[in-house]
C-alpha cells in the first residue's frame, strides 16, 4: 500500500506543480497541448515583430547614412557654386595682370579677389582669428617665438605670422603668432 499526501500539503518533490496551478496564464479546463500551441503561436508572432523591427532599424540606418552623404554633397555643391565667381574674377585678374605694367592696379585686383573670396567663406561661417595686441590664448593661438617690445605688453600678440580661422565657433586652425616678451632687458656688464 502506498501512502498518499494530504491535500493541503504541497508536494515537495515537484516544485513546478504549485507554480503551474497558480499561474494566471493556465486557464482551467484548457488542455496543456492547446496552451503550448497558443504559446508557440504567440512566440512566433513576437519573433516576427522582432524581425520586422530589426529590419526597420537597419533600413532607417541606411536611409540616414544616405541622407547624410547627400547633405554633405549638397553643402559642398552650394559652396562651390558661390566660389565660381571668385574663380572667374581670379582668371580675369590674371589675364589683366599679363597685359598691365602698373603694379598698383595688379595689387588692387588681387585685393578685390581676396575680399570676394573672404566674403564667400564668411557666408559659410568662416571667421578670421587675427589677434594682434590681444593676450595670448592657447586655445586660439600657437606661439612661435617671443620678441622684446616696448609698445606691446608681455605675453600679448606682437605679430601674426599665419592667420587662424574658426568655423561656426569651432577652431579650424590656430593663429601662428609671435608674442611680446615685454621691454628689452638691458645687458649688465
Amino acid at each position: 500500500m502506498t501512502a498518499s499526501l494530504p491535500q493541503d500539503t504541497p508536494d515537495k518533490t515537484s516544485p513546478d506543480s504549485t507554480v503551474a496551478a497558480e499561474s494566471p496564464a493556465a486557464p482551467a479546463g484548457v488542455p496543456l497541448e492547446e496552451q503550448l500551441a497558443a504559446a508557440k503561436k504567440e512566440a512566433a508572432g513576437n519573433y516576427d515583430h522582432y524581425l520586422r523591427a530589426v529590419a526597420d532599424l537597419e533600413n532607417y540606418r541606411r536611409r540616414v547614412t544616405r541622407e547624410k552623404e547627400e547633405l554633405r554633397q549638397h553643402a559642398a555643391m552650394n559652396l562651390l557654386q558661390h566660389l565660381l565667381p571668385v574663380l572667374d574674377t581670379l582668371q580675369l585678374s590674371l589675364a589683366a595682370a599679363r597685359q598691365q605694367t602698373d603694379a598698383k592696379s595688379i595689387t588692387d585686383g588681387v585685393a578685390m579677389v581676396l575680399e570676394q573670396f573672404k566674403g564667400v567663406l564668411g557666408r559659410y561661417g568662416l571667421k578670421e582669428v587675427n589677434p594682434v595686441g590681444q593676450k595670448f590664448d592657447p586655445h586660439l593661438h600657437e606661439s612661435l617665438s617671443h620678441q622684446p617690445s616696448s609698445e606691446v605688453p608681455e605675453e600679448h600678440v606682437l605679430q601674426v605670422v599665419r592667420t587662424g580661422y574658426t568655423l561656426h565657433g569651432r577652431l579650424l586652425r590656430a593663429a601662428s603668432v609671435i608674442l611680446s616678451s615685454g621691454p628689452a632687458k638691458e645687458a649688465k656688464g
